[in-house]
């Protein structure tokens, strides 16, 4: 529980942690936010870790000169390209034994959410779900599940890294320094995340009526 509520103020309060980072490790800073975004694309495991929130909090102490914002929106774009690679590696190694609830730590609510994110776009989804937390980090999983081509998984996945990275880089840089922001900078964090639900939450209630007329119908 402590371990839940310390992550919860982390991201509620990434600001105030990436300023001490800062100060305390300097070039250091750019490895460990390499390594959050590496781990948040490239294991099922780790869905929790703050992405979106993470590169928006590190592009405004960019604004300021504290970071350099060219090297840390290329480092970070490499991170989520590899991430999603490795991601896509070991669900093609796993295969349909991730939907059978057999492996214990990967949650198959989540897994059934993506896969019906995939029926809904397609290939498109390796670019949209980078969007979406939690689906960001199983779309690639369940891409290699599916034996997706890795070329045409790739070519979404580089898009979409580069994509991602640049909209929250640039919304912190240009944004994030403003007073009103900077005064209530814990409802625009929570404001980014539960917005960044919201396609995830649509397609999981559209799922469910999807699944309960089907019900209904056989019931019949």
């Amino acid at each position: 529980m402590d371990l839940i509520l310390k992550a919860v103020d982390f991201v509620l309060h990434v600001d105030v942690y990436l300023e001490e980072i800062i100060s305390n490790y300097g070039g250091w800073t750019y490895a460990l936010l390499f390594f959050v975004v590496f781990m948040e694309t490239g294991f099922v495991v780790t869905p929790f870790l703050p992405g979106d929130s993470l590169i928006f909090a590190a592009s405004t102490f960019a604004a300021r000169g504290a970071l350099n914002p060219w090297l840390m929106f290329g480092l970070l774009a490499v991170a989520a390209v590899i991430g999603d690679s490795v991601n896509y590696w070991i669900g093609h190694r796993i295969g349909k034994r991730a939907y059978t609830g057999e492996i214990k730590w990967i949650k198959k609510e989540y897994m059934e959410r993506t896969h019906t994110f995939f029926e809904k776009h397609g290939g498109k989804t390796i670019f949209l779900a980078r969007f979406v937390p939690i689906i960001r980090t199983f779309a690639p999983f369940v891409a290699g599940v599916s034996r997706m081509s890795y070329g045409f998984f790739f070519r979404w996945n580089v898009i979409g890294g580069i994509t991602w990275v640049a909209t929250f880089t640039l919304l912190g840089y240009f944004f994030g320094n403003i007073p009103f922001v900077q005064k209530n900078f814990e409802l625009v964090i929570i404001a980014i995340i539960l917005i960044s639900l919201i396609p995830a939450v649509t397609e999981a209630i559209k799922a469910r009526k999807e699944i309960g007329a089907k019900k209904a119908e056989s019931a019949e």
